[in-house]
């Protein structure tokens, strides 16, 4: 026997597991990742009147990500997976993962955005891009996610930046007390759903997506009330992060203490990874323990979008009562809606997700529209008062328009086409899937919401309440940065034409995307 046959045995295992690294599939969230880190380096070495080159160097960082979805669309990719388990992988590529990621990082680079003046000015800035990009990493990784590890760790990595974003403002008290309520929060949820998460574990033997469905199928007798914890633990712990009812305590003095442009982030972005991560060990996790989880999140959805509206109903004639207070409860009452189809795909097909999918492209476009907005007033009313929009029209005519179609997108009235649309293709879920009582719960909801969105822009259009004296003949102009002019401009195009063209979002509710 030689040396050669002697070495030969061992070297056939060690092949076995070596991982092929799909570079293109990971690209996003590792562009994302190593720009976060440039800056954090460079951020040690500029001086303070270099450190606007952070911003742009952010920007172009999102901007690269984004262009790396490109190579994407040609097929479903997937990488670390299983020896010989080609379908168990950790990271997995496809339509579902494509889009969301595409919201993500969009709605990141329309928050960087927002903040290029912001960040100059109040906030540190090697910090705040930091954490800003190290968040939108995590965020963008958690739809590639396959196996419940990687998904709580891209949760976390998602989550753990934006405590420190909503109270990077030092000094202030709100602030501090926003983040402390999200931190709290987010903490126990996280709790909750490594609980969970052991509980399935421990039933089925894998944290595997793919092989958690398929192991439930055959969980023994004694395990059987074990695996139903977990799954049930599993989804409290995503209803926190999606701030459905009663999980949502913490959304309006969390988005009023934060900078504007982070509680714009946690609105689109922060909303997207809860509702994703919802949607991965739902329907492709634990689809056989849909007779569990899926009443239980209609009575979710029913609850969520009921307390979201009622309550901001209830603000809505306190003139005195914050915007961002009113554009939280609104963002509460819309995760209700991203919820049924969710929950609808318990009764009928996987394919009632991409309706949720085709609702928060929407939602994300309008809802950082008004946001934008809300950070143009800010800049005269640091307030953000209901009352302080009164007479916009009169100042600022195409932020007033702006702004008015926004509000009519978010509550789906014409010419809000878009909005009206999404709406439809939700409600449409409901019915679909036999869930009648859910969509009427919805469409009281949605006439609830005519209220105050309708009001609000109402506002717009009134004449200011003192006239102009003789002494001060017009208002002053203040000049607008055009970080925020941009964004405004791009998600007033981006709504006017979905709701010319509503077939380049809407075709994700009749798309299979698993």
């Amino acid at each position: 026997m030689t040396a050669t046959d002697l070495a030969a045995p061992a070297a056939a295992p060690a092949a076995d597991v070596v991982q092929a690294v799909d570079w293109v599939a990971i690209a996003p969230p590792t562009v994302v990742a190593v720009v976060a880190l440039a800056v954090l380096v460079a951020d040690l070495f500029l001086p303070p009147r270099r450190k606007p080159v952070l911003a742009w160097a952010a920007i172009a960082g999102l901007v690269a990500a984004l262009a790396t979805l490109v190579p994407l669309r040609a097929g479903d990719r997937s990488t670390f997976c299983l020896t010989g388990a080609p379908d168990a992988c950790s990271y997995t590529a496809d339509h579902f993962t494509l889009a969301i990621q595409l919201l993500v990082l969009g709605g990141a680079l329309l928050t960087a955005l927002l903040s290029v003046t912001l960040t100059k000015d109040e906030l540190p800035a090697g910090e705040y891009w930091f954490l800003l990009l190290s968040s939108a990493a995590g965020a963008a990784l958690l739809p590639a996610s396959r196996d419940l590890a990687t998904l709580v760790v891209a949760l976390e990595v998602a989550s753990l930046p934006a405590f420190a974003l909503v109270g990077l403002k030092r000094g202030d008290r709100m602030s501090g007390e926003a983040a402390l309520k999200f931190f709290l929060s987010s903490v126990t949820a996280t709790a909750v759903t490594l609980l969970g998460v052991s509980f399935v574990y421990a039933a089925t033997g894998t944290l595997h997506l793919t092989e958690i469905a398929g192991q439930l199928d055959d969980v023994p007798a004694q395990l059987g009330t074990l695996a139903k914890a977990g799954v049930a633990l599993t989804l409290v712990g995503f209803a926190f992060k999606t701030a459905a009812a009663p999980f949502h305590f913490w959304v309006p003095d969390t988005y009023v203490g934060a900078p504007l442009p982070v509680a714009a982030y946690l609105s689109v972005v922060g909303k997207a990874v809860g509702f994703t991560g919802l949607v991965l060990v739902t329907v492709v996790a634990f689809p056989s323990y849909a007779d569990v989880w899926g009443p239980a999140l209609a009575v979710l959805a029913a609850l969520t979008m009921t307390v979201g509206n009622v309550a901001a109903l209830r603000q809505a004639p306190t003139r005195a009562w914050s915007a961002v207070r009113l554009l939280a409860w609104s963002s509460v009452g819309q995760a209700g809606y991203l919820l049924v189809p969710i929950a609808a795909a318990a009764y009928s097909s996987d394919d009632q997700v991409g309706a949720t999918v085709a609702y928060a492209l929407v939602y994300a476009v309008v809802n950082l529209g008004a946001f934008a907005v809300a950070a143009v007033v800010a800049r005269t009313h640091p307030a953000n008062r209901i009352a302080d929009y009164r007479g916009l029209y009169a100042t600022r005519p195409v932020t007033a328009l702006a702004m008015g179609f926004f509000l009519l997108c978010l509550a789906g009235l014409p010419p809000g086409v878009i909005g009206l649309f999404a709406k439809v293709v939700v409600f449409s879920a409901a019915v679909d899937a036999g869930l009648g009582w859910l969509a009427v719960v919805m469409g009281v909801n949605v006439v609830i919401a005519l209220y105050y969105y309708l009001r609000w822009t109402a506002v717009l259009f009134r004449a200011p309440e003192a006239a102009p004296t003789e002494e001060a003949e017009a208002p002053v102009r203040h000049r607008v940065p055009a970080g925020l002019t941009v964004v405004v401009a791009l998600t007033a195009v981006g709504g006017v034409l979905l709701s010319g063209y509503p077939q380049l979002v809407l075709r994700f509710a009749a798309t299979t995307l698993f």
